[in-house]
């Protein structure tokens, strides 16, 4: 799923270029993408963007009389692509804006599940909708860190990656920032030391800020993740062959050596079938 530096670059891409023309037509829109119905997409028709805004893990282009914003989120596997006039794209995304000139702003979904999601709404109701997520990950310095871990007791990698508590983080960069602060993906949010918090704020920024610069560059995955999905490749801060744990629905992958004292942590899924 795209995380805080991917979306991050892309509004800052975005932002020039889907301001510069008015809007010719908006639509169509798959019937699984289209999340709202009133106003309609054509209610965009004629109008321009103000530019292009994030909050958390959503694309946000609100109309220059800020009455309307339209807001996308990408969920797994949706991307957003701004195509020059006659430019070759897909002949049927699933979201399709055509500015007048002929330049496009097109959304596509790879996969079976079409998960990612179009809204027209207005500034009140985007407040409304998005008022559940947490400060922005990038704006949060230590004390509003030590604040957050504080309200509960929770295990530092779900944590990090709920949206409720601080926005834009997810599985990857989660693991990401916890090998670079040597905490344990598992280790409880309450029992962190004033130095381990300080760690913590520091490794958010730091990998946040690397990985948007390299987005911003065009770097891939391969580039930005330096222990997400490197599964016995050695650890870049010690050499340990990094290890994960499987759940369900989701990975972990840390280093034994920096994290938790040389000691592998359990396959949750083999665990629970061996009970």
């Amino acid at each position: 799923m795209p995380e805080l530096p991917e979306v991050e670059a892309w509004v800052r891409e975005l932002d020039p270029l889907v301001s510069r023309a008015p809007i010719e037509q908006a639509g169509p829109a798959h019937i699984a993408t289209l999340k709202t119905f009133d106003p309609p997409l054509s209610a965009l028709d004629g109008r321009r963007f103000a530019g292009a805004e994030r909050r958390g893990k959503n694309l946000l282009f609100p109309l220059e009389a800020n009455d309307l914003v339209l807001r996308v989120h990408l969920m797994s596997a949706g991307r957003l692509r701004f195509l020059p006039a006659r430019a070759k794209g897909p002949k049927t995304p699933m979201f399709r804006l055509r500015f007048v000139g002929g330049d496009e702003l097109i959304l596509t979904e790879a996969g079976k599940k079409k998960r990612a999601g179009v809204w027209l709404v207005t500034r009140a109701q985007l407040d409304a909708d998005l008022g559940h997520l947490g400060p922005d990950a990038l704006s949060l310095d230590a004390a509003g860190l030590t604040a957050i871990l504080g309200r509960e007791r929770r295990q530092l990698h779900p944590l990090l990656r709920d949206q409720r508590a601080l926005a834009g983080i997810g599985r990857a960069h989660a693991n990401e920032i916890l090998l670079r602060a040597r905490l344990s993906p598992f280790k409880a949010s309450t029992e962190l030391s004033p130095e381990e918090v300080e760690r913590l704020t520091a490794a958010m920024h730091g990998d946040l800020t690397r990985a948007l610069e390299l987005r911003e560059h065009g770097k891939g995955d391969s580039v930005v993740y330096l222990v997400h999905d490197r599964l016995d490749e050695p650890c870049p801060q010690c050499g340990t062959p990094i290890a994960r744990v499987d759940f369900d629905e989701h990975t972990i992958y840390y280093c034994p050596s920096c994290q938790t004292g040389g000691r592998r942590l359990k396959d949750r899924r083999l665990s629970r079938l061996l009970r």
